[in-house]
């Protein structure tokens, strides 16, 4: 057995489930640390394993390649994105403004914690060479939300507060203009202050509404 196959720690038995899980969670958020702080190319499974203190020969019987485990590290910080159906639907106030506020700081506030920051650093660094990551986020985390926001938009058309538009298309451009300039921001270490951030909610939500009030 070579020194990089060794084992660092021993256990005094076998591991719990619960403790096997807590160690494949800490080796995925490793994975991530670095993936982001040395890039894809220079970050080696070795790297990783000595920084969980884990043999190579463990994570390779999980993942095969060191793509495979990018790519389970960043699913892990996608998944941490997702907001519960119930969650969205305990914003829908019955206020069209308030519930798009509402929306528009949780996503945010995802944003600015520490694994939305890594998510969508990784995504900015090594989205081209896996094009994947953007899909698995739209799909399984801004997705959800877009479709809860359009939804909110057609039963204001139902009741007259808005006219007529295409609702996914219109949910689309809200979270692209009141999540996405902000979080361009954040992630270039600029965020904003509490104090602007509802000020710049408020006035994208009031523009999107006063361009879709009937005439």
């Amino acid at each position: 057995m070579s020194e990089a196959d060794a084992p660092v720690r021993r256990g005094a038995g076998r591991p719990t489930r619960e403790q096997a899980a807590a160690r494949h969670e800490e080796l995925l958020d490793t994975a991530l640390d670095l993936f982001l702080e040395n890039g894809f190319d220079v970050t080696t499974v070795e790297m990783i394993a000595s920084r969980v203190n884990m043999t190579k020969r463990t994570i390779y019987a999980r993942y095969p390649d060191k793509s495979a485990l990018f790519l389970a590290a960043v699913h892990r910080a996608v998944d941490g994105q997702i907001v519960p159906r119930e969650v969205l639907e305990g914003f829908d106030s019955g206020d069209l403004t308030r519930t798009l506020e509402s929306v528009a700081r949780l996503r945010i506030d995802q944003v600015m914690t520490p694994n939305g920051l890594r998510l969508q650093r990784i995504i900015n660094t090594e989205g081209y060479r896996f094009p994947e990551i953007f899909v698995a986020n739209y799909e399984r985390s801004a997705g959800p939300v877009i479709d809860f926001v359009a939804g909110v938009l057609d039963r204001a058309i139902a009741d007259g507060t808005i006219a007529p538009i295409d609702t996914d298309q219109a949910a689309r451009a809200f979270m692209s203009m009141v999540v996405g300039g902000q979080v361009r921001s954040i992630v270039a270490g600029r965020p904003p202050s509490a104090a602007q951030l509802e000020e710049r909610v408020g006035f994208t939500v009031r523009l999107l509404l006063d361009g879709l009030r009937p005439r």
